[in-house]
């Protein structure tokens, strides 16, 4: 499998980070932080080091031991943020989940959505894997709209998952298996038949979050 090559769909573009990516990103990230920060991933072992050429390096050591595949995005072949795909489990699990983050002034051109169906494509008919998972904290209203467009289905809330932003936060959990999109993901949400409500989180749920 060979991700150096990108996976386009019009003008958005997926393909494997690359060391010399480091400091278009890092730029990105600089510029972005009232826009990124409340959605960052944090420690609660305190502050880590924001060094993007070593964190390009380990992510690219979880891609050759094979628990994770770090992309970038692109549009028009610009680099507009990152995917990544991680917490690979083969076997009989055979399942990843995805996360994400694009620079502000790419925002509200549909590269998240493009990019997340091509990765989801990639991960189920290049790798073979058959669950593919996204988390999503109940106040990101741009990645609900993602998981909407594409039809990833609801699946539960789970409480004080993540380290974000400073705190444990609570995260509304989606996803596809591969027999969900026989046709492909980006196939489906481009020919206008993904199901509208497979992620619509319950008022339960809305309210305990």
């Amino acid at each position: 499998m060979d991700l150096t090559t990108p996976r386009r769909h019009g003008e958005v573009g997926i393909r494997l980070v690359r060391a010399r990516d480091a400091r278009v990103l890092q730029n990105e990230l600089l510029s972005n932080r009232a826009w990124l920060r409340p959605w960052e991933a944090t420690s609660p072992d305190g502050p880590v080091s924001f060094d993007m050429r070593a964190g390009i390096r380990r992510l690219l050591q979880q891609y050759r031991d094979g628990s994770g595949v770090p992309l970038v995005m692109e549009y028009a072949g610009e680099v507009t943020g990152q995917l990544n795909v991680w917490g690979i489990a083969r076997g009989s699990l055979a399942s990843a989940t995805i996360g994400y983050w694009v620079s502000e002034r790419f925002a509200g051109r549909g590269i998240t959505t493009t990019s997340v169906a091509l990765a989801t494509d990639v991960c189920f008919d290049e790798m073979r894997l058959h669950r593919m998972e996204i988390c999503i904290r109940p106040e990101n209203q741009a990645s609900l709209r993602v998981v909407e467009k594409l039809g990833f289905r609801y699946e539960g809330l789970r409480r004080r998952f993540i380290h974000i932003n400073g705190d444990w936060r609570d995260h509304y959990a989606f996803a596809l298996t591969r027999e969900d999109v026989p046709e492909g993901v980006l196939a489906r949400w481009v020919q206008g038949r993904a199901p509208q409500d497979a992620a619509t989180v319950p008022p339960s749920d809305r309210l305990r979050a």
